[in-house]
């Protein structure tokens, strides 16, 4: 989802037809999160409660060769045919089993679809964000996912999770990383791989704008709605999130001073280049060497591979710096599900293709390795399933566009590292009507940090939270 390559499907990326678009907030601790799944504790008789929440939970198919034809929403793009490849090794598992895929412009459709109930599909590629806000027309997919919840990334448990119930099948995990320029930095006497924290960050940028003068290093976010993305990111990382796992607002918070004070700071000190992900004024500084610094999630390798012309190869990527020594180095930034709606005729069996999709070797191994799509493997997200992220088995190739680095290695330590947190909430893409906006009127000068947190607060508080 570039904003930039129109063709590229979701996984977590934003694309240029698309104003909302998935954040991933960090998850709390597993065991809460499958205490709060689990049903209430009792004398041990079902009580209605109970009853009623059973039949919210998809169960998967009883027969031992299930049959039927299931309808598989995706959006067009690469991921579409890497999804459409994965078909004819399903049917080997289950060859009774129809799929029609279909590419279909989820965010114009899936709203009215699930509203009216016709025609709606067994299975949904669907941005986390969107998740919480579906769920009154989607499967409890708690039943289904119990084998393998220990195994997924709680972030990615947790931001599909809605009043206790999983609402999404985990897809990708989308670590953040600083992707910087090693061969224009190595020229300027700086050596990235020594940045551990945000003042090293803000030290090295210093550095090389002193020996590359009119230079502005670090990328500023100017699109409002990926500004809030980036921001979420850092936040991530100190733990924290808009909302916590009750839904309340917890923007006013030292994190986001924090996060906020230093943006301000890489800002008033012209230390940043403000442009929107890889816009022309974006890709001309990269190119030219004045932007050198990007802290973005994985997806950002897409660049260096095919955007880059001029720089791609001078391109590295390690965990971003930490807000505090020993801190954590990553923190989640996108995301995307898959999403099963009650009203399809047979999610049982779109349950099976998702299943064999994410959590059976010969399906996620198809996913992000070696395709006709991707011939060096899927690089723009790592799998949210333990088993299918080990670092010591990669199911993609290094990456010339950063030089040939084991990207695989580096993203899956980094993906490890991201904080706890809670679930993001249903109104997380109104927010960037005035939390994204007011980060831009803080770049122009018309707000500081404190400005941000309180006036965002309390127009989300009125508008969004108070309205739910």
């Amino acid at each position: 989802m570039h904003p930039i390559r129109t063709t590229r499907a979701a996984a977590g990326r934003p694309s240029a037809t698309r104003t909302a678009a998935a954040v991933t907030a960090g998850a709390l601790t597993l065991a809460v999160t499958l205490t709060a799944c689990g049903p209430a504790i009792t004398s041990g008789e079902a009580g209605p409660d109970d009853a009623a929440a059973s039949a919210e939970r998809l169960q998967a198919p009883a027969e031992e060769s299930p049959q039927g034809e299931i309808t598989i929403w995706d959006r067009s793009g690469d991921l579409f045919n890497v999804f459409e490849a994965v078909i004819d090794d399903f049917n080997e598992v289950y060859p009774d089993i129809t799929v029609h895929h279909e590419a279909v412009d989820i965010d114009a459709k899936l709203q009215n679809t699930l509203i009216t109930g016709a025609d709606v599909p067994d299975g949904v590629f669907l941005d986390d964000a969107k998740v919480a806000g579906f769920s009154d027309h989607l499967w409890d997919l708690t039943d289904v996912l119990a084998p393998y919840t220990d195994d997924i990334a709680p972030q990615k448990i947790d931001v599909n999770s809605q009043d206790g119930a999983i609402y999404g099948v985990p897809f990708d995990l989308d670590p953040g990383l600083l992707f910087y320029n090693e061969k224009a930095l190595t020229d300027a006497g700086i050596d990235a791989t020594q940045i551990e924290t945000y003042d090293d960050l803000l030290a090295a940028a210093r550095e090389y704008q002193e020996a590359v003068p009119g230079s502005k290093p670090i990328h500023l976010e100017q699109s409002p709605f990926l500004g809030q993305l980036q921001l979420e990111m850092y936040a991530s990382q100190l733990g924290t999130a808009l909302a916590d796992d009750n839904g309340e607002l917890t923007l006013d918070s030292d994190e986001y001073r924090q996060v906020l004070g230093w943006l301000d700071t890489v800002n008033q000190e012209g230390l940043g280049t403000r442009a929107e992900y890889l816009s022309p004024s974006d890709v001309g500084a990269l190119e030219s060497g004045d932007q050198v610094f990007y802290p973005w999630a994985i997806w950002f390798s897409f660049a260096p591979e095919q955007q880059l012309t001029k720089t791609s190869g001078d391109w590295r990527a390690m965990p971003l710096p930490a807000w505090e020594d020993g801190g954590a180095r990553s923190g989640a930034m996108g995301g995307s599900s898959f999403v099963l709606p009650k009203d399809g005729e047979n999610s049982d069996l779109a349950w099976l293709f998702y299943e064999f999709l994410m959590f059976h070797e010969d399906g996620y191994s198809a996913v992000w390795g070696e395709n006709d799509t991707y011939p060096n493997g899927l690089a723009t997200s790592i799998p949210a399933y333990a088993p299918a992220a080990d670092p010591a088995k990669p199911l993609f190739g290094p990456v010339e566009g950063l030089g040939g680095q084991d990207l695989w290695t580096t993203a899956v330590e980094a993906g490890a590292q991201i904080p706890g947190g809670a679930p993001a909430p249903t109104w997380w893409t109104g927010a960037v009507d005035y939390l994204g906006t007011n980060v831009q009127r803080m770049y122009d000068g018309d707000m500081t940090p404190d400005e941000v947190i309180e006036q965002s607060t309390a127009d989300i508080q009125t508008n969004l939270v108070d309205r739910q």
